[in-house]
């Protein structure tokens, strides 16, 4: 199931390296919901992608967020990101609280 949801159901049994970088960060995405967490905590998920795949998991990210009604706490320094996908903003320096900040959310297709 959430292999499916994640646009990766004919790789079931594939090995990570036979997958792209894409691909191999939706399974860690699916792997993530096995459990049906309430909370997701994500460190950088595009950070070593091109920007068509980050848009991609972006949008699977926000679709997790909306249709399986799960909180996601990302980090990112890529500020593009932010401003293609807002959401609430958290800005932190030094782990001291600088600002907090709820922008105008999206509900986003995904297609893989």
């Amino acid at each position: 199931k959430v292999l499916d949801l994640v646009g990766l159901q004919t790789k079931g049994f594939k090995m990570p390296h036979e997958l792209s970088g894409g691909e191999q960060q939706r399974l860690v995405i699916a792997r993530s919901l096995l459990n049906e967490p309430e909370l997701i905590l994500a460190d950088e998920p595009t950070g070593n992608l091109d920007p068509e795949t980050s848009d991609k998991i972006m949008k699977l990210l926000f679709q997790i967020c909306n249709e399986l009604n799960t909180t996601i706490l990302m980090a990112t320094h890529n500020y593009s990101i932010i401003e293609k996908f807002p959401a609430r903003i958290v800005l932190l320096k030094k782990g001291e609280l600088l600002d907090s900040v709820k922008l105008n959310t999206r509900t986003y297709e995904v297609s893989m």
